[in-house]
């Protein structure tokens, strides 16, 4: 299969996901989920799928919640996408957004004590 094939499955995941926590559940916690990117596996039986949370708790406790949601999710998916098998999902926390915010935070300031 071809990379355009599998960052178009990639970007059809998120969005399916995504959607799926937004209009499909109940669960308060499920709606302060933001999936930032997808990354399937080339046979299609895996998918890690990256999330930011805008609640305060520690990364390893959301995963931890993410992956009993899992199994709910996957479900949805199988639902909207038109795929030979559903994979599993594996939620990851995603740091970058921090990562650049800190990274933001001392540029600015740098700029400050410039001038």
């Amino acid at each position: 299969m071809s990379e355009i094939k599998f960052q178009r499955i990639n970007a059809e995941l998120v969005r399916t996901i995504s959607e799926t926590l937004l209009l499909e559940t109940n669960d308060e916690f499920l709606k302060t989920i933001t999936i930032t990117g997808a990354d399937i596996s080339h046979d299609l039986s895996y998918a890690k799928i990256y999330f930011t949370s805008i609640l305060e708790k520690d990364k390893k406790e959301l995963e931890k919640e993410m992956e009993e949601s899992s199994t709910f999710i996957r479900k949805f998916v199988a639902e909207k996408m038109d795929l030979r098998q559903t994979p599993k999902l594996k939620f990851i926390y995603d740091e970058s957004i921090e990562y650049g915010n800190k990274i933001e935070h001392i540029l600015n300031e740098i700029h400050e004590k410039e001038q």
